[in-house]
């Protein structure tokens, strides 16, 4: 008596390999959007950082008739200091915020410069949020938000003469957002300028970065308040 073996055949048909690559599909999608919605997250951020600022700015110019940072009436206003924050620290009143060229970090504790003051005084008058410090406040991206004052006329800086504020550390994308929201898009030209470097580097007599932003590049973005 003979025996028949039939051989079985295992394995994924068609159709279930179609099923699994459309849910692959799906998966890679919606982390890709995901992504995507994060990283326009973290744009809208920044542009409402430039705006927040900005209106803060000319409303603390309204209200005092001062510059906030310059202001020679600050510590008049807010006379005490209130654990761990610093009294706040009277500028000289000269029209301008701070020395000029000059891109120093603040910290917590004490406003060493009108560009530290600038924040303080803005928070002091509740005009921005944040402890009641001169600390430089975070962006999106966990770089500086900093105001520089620049007097020097070198074409292809990161900094216009004048007041600019300032957000370092910006991948590519992001600093192209921030730029062709508020000016033309280009680095080198318009009120919005940018220099190329990691971390918060200074926009002062740094070399022109070109007509466009560029992958894996980071840039640190000035515009003219």
């Amino acid at each position: 008596m003979s025996t028949y073996h039939k051989n079985h055949q295992s394995g994924f048909t068609l159709v279930e390999l179609a099923i699994v690559l459309v849910i692959i599909g799906l998966l890679l999608g919606g982390v890709l959007k995901g992504q995507e919605m994060i990283e326009n997250g973290k744009i809208k951020n920044l542009q409402n950082d430039v705006k927040g600022v900005t209106a803060a700015y000319y409303a603390y110019r309204d209200r005092y008739n001062a510059i906030p940072g310059d202001d020679t009436k600050a510590l008049l206003r807010w006379t005490t200091a209130v654990s761990p924050n610093p009294a706040a620290v009277a500028g000289n009143g000269d029209g301008i915020i701070g020395t000029v060229d000059t891109w120093s970090s603040c910290a917590a504790t004490v406003s060493t410069t009108e560009n530290c003051g600038f924040i303080h005084h803005l928070r002091l008058a509740g005009l921005i949020t944040g402890a009641a410090n001169p600390a430089d406040p975070v962006n999106a991206y966990g770089g500086v938000i900093r105001v520089v004052q620049n007097a020097t006329t070198t074409a292809g800086w990161g900094a216009l003469v004048g007041t600019n504020l300032c957000f370092g550390n910006l991948p590519a994308k992001a600093a192209e957002a921030i730029d062709a929201s508020f000016d033309d898009g280009n680095p080198a030209t318009g009120n919005v300028r940018a220099v190329i470097g990691t971390g918060n580097l200074s926009p002062l007599a740094a070399a022109p970065t070109g007509g466009s932003y560029v992958d894996p590049n980071t840039y640190t973005v000035c515009k003219l308040l």
